[in-house]
């Protein structure tokens, strides 16, 4: 006991006797003191005493599914930034492989009785994924804000890029460049983002007149890896120009253009999604399609905050307006799909 009123007291910057205040119930101290003094126990680790246990920490919870995407890390700054100015403290909570599940996370917010969550890239964008967790936040009407699209049967409010828009703004950029056969590099099969991105990509098409066949678009995972394992095989299809879901695929795209013996933008162009952290230092500077993190981040604070003070938020998805940033990984097209080919399997060949 002792141990944990010096550990808190150090945390707050505050006696040790105001601790105990505090712990006991007793007036006498201020209600900033005595909220910053609960939710040092909940950073710590600590349990509250039984008698407090019913108010709720001005804790929130940030899960993300990775950092190693710059663009996850780009948000947590706008979240946390924006939770701090309205006294909130963000707890951060990403998935890692063999360690704990977004369920599991789920679980160790509510023990540290978290005013809310912030889920961004979760399981509710995949259609096949686990959704009990969730479920469950519904049923105990805790404030939950998602970011970017979820599945239909979701109820909590989201903001999000308008993927149709991003793909309209890459294709009629590629198109307008005289790219006659574009591909299109997505997320897997049940990823909501990615399936409303080849919706817009098959009707961007279409009214442009140019294929747009299954021989066009390819799944993977969200990696350079993955990204540079679909782009060889639409390269092998004669694709000049490549959509990609978000940054890491079109760096993995790059990769797999410059093994199949050609150049970036010299041969094929590429277009990313994001504009994450650095894409304007990659060789050749990458163009992508921006999303507005700082807008969307501060938007869902701000509407995590309204359903914690009992205000009435809108449940419909807000649609954010991306915007193409032209940079170096984009040119002209110059040369016929079927020369690409010929030239592609040349350039195997010799090394």
């Amino acid at each position: 006991m002792t141990r944990r009123l010096a550990e808190v007291a150090k945390k707050v910057g505050v006696s040790e006797a105001t601790v105990s205040r505090v712990l006991n119930g007793k007036p006498g101290v201020a209600d900033a003191t005595r909220a910053a003094v609960l939710t040092a126990l909940d950073v710590l680790g600590y349990e509250r005493p039984t008698q407090l246990r019913g108010e709720r920490a001005r804790l929130v919870g940030l899960v993300l599914p990775e950092l190693g995407n710059p663009i996850f890390p780009a948000l947590a700054e706008v979240v946390g930034g924006a939770l701090a100015q309205q006294g909130f403290t963000p707890v951060l909570c990403t998935r890692t492989a063999g360690g704990l599940s977004e369920a599991d996370y789920v679980e160790m917010l509510l023990e540290q009785q978290v005013s809310g969550v912030v889920f961004a890239g979760g399981h509710y964008a995949e259609a096949d994924a686990p959704h009990e967790h969730y479920y469950r936040l519904l049923e105990l009407r805790l404030p939950v804000v998602l970011v970017n699209a979820a599945t239909d049967s979701l109820g909590f409010p989201q903001v999000s890029t308008d993927d149709a828009v991003a793909v309209e703004q890459a294709f009629g950029h590629l198109a307008s460049l005289g790219h006659e056969r574009i591909g299109l590099v997505l997320g897997p099969d049940d990823h909501i983002p990615s399936r409303r991105k080849m919706a817009a990509f098959m009707a961007s098409a279409k009214a442009a007149g140019l294929p747009a066949g299954p021989e066009c678009v390819e799944h993977t995972l969200f990696s350079p890896e993955g990204g540079q394992a679909v782009t060889t095989r639409l390269l092998k299809r004669g694709v000049t120009g490549i959509i990609c879901a978000s940054d890491p695929l079109a760096l993995g795209a790059v990769r797999a253009v410059r093994r199949f013996g050609m150049s970036v933008p010299e041969d094929v162009s590429v277009v990313g999604f994001d504009d994450s952290a650095f894409m304007n230092c990659t060789n050749p500077p990458l163009t992508t399609v921006r999303q507005p993190i700082e807008a969307m981040g501060r938007t869902a604070v701000t509407l995590l905050v309204g359903q914690i003070e009992g205000a009435s938020v809108t449940a419909e998805e807000l649609l954010f307006e991306p915007e193409l940033v032209v940079r170096g990984s984009t040119a002209p097209a110059k040369t016929s799909p079927a020369a690409l080919v010929d030239q592609g399997h040349g350039a195997r060949g010799r090394t």
